[in-house]
């Protein structure tokens, strides 16, 4: 009888990749998920005998080897344990034999080599099959990243569109971003990522035997993301001119610039900022299998000397002169996984940023760290606990800087930072607020005694000095915070209160092209009249904090009755402010009130200036491969003629490339409603991103969810548009270099 040999062979790539719910990846491979059986056809020359010996070998990276679980060798109809490979086929006797084929829940995700290695008759064949890749398993029980609840995984691996919070904690604003992990040569990109990072560049060998392991592949992923240290996907930015890149406002989603770092030679895609940088994570954390969320953290502390405090200073005129910062809200991310070398008490989500803000072993990432660690004040476990407490919940000192050598501490705040902390809904448009699985209620007991456990832990680290000022350790009751309500500057729980309270109250609307008017408010809670001097100071500044231009300033001395209040108005002239806002659009009102006793106390407010919306409208059913009209309705926000502006559209499934179109001449406030053609390329719920840009206002951005159909199920005449000048083709072919992107910083 001849020997046993291999005639050919099916992957059974259409199969497979729906069972294994791969089958959205655009790609030519065969792309799996690890810890999960996947079958293929083995057609032989004669069916197998008692003799015959069939071994596989899946290889992956530079070096394969067993003891670095990087190669597996494993024979037909081994058993299954779930933590090595195994090949079982079925009770066939032809020569046609269907192998299930069951890979480690284990094993490093990426590129594997598959061969079939056939001894028969004293003669050995080898056979090379076809590459797979393999991914994390989110529904594998036995993998670190299993997730019970069905609609968890669609929203958190397979949702390939989002919307990401940002604005202040009271005005609270939402994007739409195309995350698209499925979209073409994403996998590939995001696996490039990997073997490109430092890790991999210093031992390819142990990296590669690492990524079974998804914490591991998260640090990494967020160092690579920022272009720190390893010249990764995304160069940060938060001031000044954004020459020779993309302002990060006008960003709509990751697969652009993930295309233009894998196109442009591995080089740093200009710019980027925290919600960019975390969409981008999120895109590569979803295509390898990793279940992941973006996070916003209104009020969000950066503590850059590590000692649970952050210390906001304003010169004598009000103007803000910090290193810690207070960010007016932060974005980051959170992946489930679990973490035994921790406890299983620390599973679930966990922390991972790559906004370059601290080093973290030497190398500009964060994370992961444990929310729960978080939450009960475990911060000495890995990694980066102290930062990521103190931006959910350190306290904020405020202080006068007199010069050099003079500073004084005005007020104390132990509840304002760590607000309103968001993500969006699972299966809904909706925002859910999840800041109780980072922190106990303020005001309440547990909190502070977290707040406390956690300082003494730094404290036991040597991270902190033993001599420093302690928190308090009592809560003391407090006015509300958001509208700038002042307090004492001792520190010790006998604190005296002011005799002064102060707020601010803004009376107008603050839409771009209106002056802005308040009125400071300053209450005598006492039995004595006093005399009140005020510093005023307003600023244009960046989301971070981040004083850009003055555009006003004044000084008054106010006399507040006992028992009574005392008000004060002022007017900001639209003139004054209207060129110098960031494109964060945002303005911060200081009053540094002085009284007879020389106490001082700052009322602060900062004010969104608010753009027009962009509204998106559909008005008819959608269908794959049928031509779909969508609404556009905008509004120069200017009060001068706009001749700059430029209409983006995105959405995965929806328009196969981010399409740029140049608009019509628009006049001061002028509205306008154009109808935009596009033609859906997979069915299902999808989100549209528009985004209105121009170099003189921040990306106007809209976003609208579409329930696209099979083809089969539309009717049979095709939807006639009408052309006229209000119409917008918008092509697949449109080439991302006719646009002048520095007419967009």
């Amino acid at each position: 009888m001849a020997a046993l040999k291999l005639k050919n062979y099916s992957m059974e790539k259409e199969s497979n990749m729906e069972a294994h719910k791969t089958n959205q990846y655009q790609s030519s491979k065969l792309i799996l998920r690890r810890g999960q059986d996947f079958t293929i056809k083995l057609n032989f020359n004669r069916p197998i005998q008692k003799g015959d010996k069939v071994e596989f070998f899946a290889e992956t990276g530079p070096a394969p080897a067993e003891p670095d679980n990087t190669l597996a060798v494993f024979q037909l109809s081994g058993s299954k344990d779930g933590k090595t490979w195994t090949a079982v086929k079925d009770s066939s006797s032809s020569a046609g034999v269907n192998i299930t084929i069951k890979s480690s829940s284990r094993a490093p995700i990426g590129l594997y080599n598959m061969s079939l290695y056939i001894s028969s008759k004293k003669k050995k064949t080898s056979y090379k099959l076809d590459d797979i890749i393999l991914l994390f398993n989110p529904w594998a029980k036995d993998d670190d990243v299993y997730m019970e609840d069905e609609n968890d995984k669609l929203e958190y691996v397979l949702n390939d569109s989002g919307i990401i919070y940002f604005g202040l904690e009271d005005y609270i604003s939402k994007m739409g971003w195309n995350y698209g992990q499925f979209e073409e040569d994403i996998l590939d990109t995001c696996l490039q990522i990997l073997d490109r990072s430092l890790n991999y560049q210093e031992d390819e060998v142990l990296d590669c035997s690492k990524r079974y392991d998804p914490g591991y592949v998260g640090r990494v992923l967020s160092a690579m993301i920022n272009s720190i240290d390893d010249e990764g996907v995304l160069e940060g930015k938060w001031a000044g001119r954004f020459k020779g890149g993309v302002h990060p406002q006008d960003w709509n989603g990751s697969v652009d610039i993930l295309h233009r770092w894998r196109k442009g030679g591995y080089k740093p895609v200009k710019y980027g900022q925290c919600w960019v940088f975390a969409g981008v994570l999120c895109t590569a954390f979803r295509c390898l299998g990793i279940p992941t969320r973006v996070v916003t953290n209104f009020c969000s502390a950066h503590d850059k000397d590590a000692n649970l405090s952050v210390d906001s200073i304003y010169s004598k005129k009000g103007k803000s002169m910090s290193k810690d910062s207070l960010w007016n809200f932060h974005v980051w991310n959170e992946c489930w996984f679990s973490r035994s070398e921790l406890g299983s008490q620390y599973g679930g989500w966990q922390v991972l940023d790559s906004t370059p803000q601290e080093l973290s072993g030497g190398v500009y990432c964060c994370g992961p760290a444990s929310v729960h660690a978080i939450k009960e004040g475990d911060i000495e476990l890995d990694y980066d606990g102290p930062f990521i407490f103190s931006e959910v919940n350190a306290d904020r000192i405020t202080w006068v800087q007199y010069d050099k050598d003079l500073r004084e501490k005005v007020y104390t705040d132990i509840e304002s930072v760590g607000k309103n902390i968001s993500t969006k809904a699972v299966g809904s448009d909706k925002r859910v607020d999840i800041t109780d699985t980072y922190k106990y209620p303020e005001e309440s007991e547990k909190e502070r005694s977290v707040y406390l456990k956690a300082r003494k832990k730094l404290l036991d680290m040597g991270i902190i000095d033993k001599n420093s000022p302690k928190k308090r350790s009592i809560v003391k009751k407090r006015r509300k915070k958001r509208t700038g309500e002042s307090g004492s500057d001792d520190l010790d729980e006998n604190e005296e209160e002011f005799d002064i309270h102060g707020r601010f109250e803004l009376n107008s609307s603050s839409e771009l092209g209106t002056d802005i008017k308040l009125t400071l408010h300053l209450e005598n809670v006492s039995t004595t009249s006093h005399s009140v001097n005020v510093k005023f100071s307003a600023s244009t500044i960046e989301y971070t904090g981040r004083p850009s231009t003055e555009v006003y300033s004044d000084t008054t001395t106010l006399t507040v009755p006992a028992k009574k209040e005392k008000n004060h108005s002022l007017s900001i002239p639209a003139e004054d402010y209207e060129h110098d806002l960031t494109k964060h659009n945002l303005m911060e009102v200081v009053a540094i009130c002085e009284m007879k006793n020389k106490k001082k106390m700052l009322v602060r407010k900062v004010i969104p200036i608010v753009r027009p919306s962009l509204d998106i409208q559909i008005h008819t059913s959608a269908f794959v491969n049928r031509a779909l009209e969508v609404e556009i309705t905008y509004t120069n926000p200017l009060s001068t003629p706009l001749t700059d502006g430029l209409l983006a559209l995105v959405g995965s499934g929806l328009v196969k490339k981010t399409t740029k179109r140049k608009i019509p001449k628009l006049e001061p406030r002028e509205t306008r409603t154009v109808v935009a053609e596009i033609t859906p390329y997979q069915s299902g719920s999808k989100q549209l991103t528009v985004g209105f840009t121009s170099k003189h206002f921040a990306a106007i951005k809209g976003f609208h969810r579409i329930d696209v159909l099979e083809e089969s199920e539309a009717p049979e005449e095709d939807v006639v548009i009408e052309e006229d000048e209000d119409v917008m083709i918008v092509e697949d072919e449109f080439e991302e270099d006719e646009v002048d992107e520095d007419a967009m910083e």
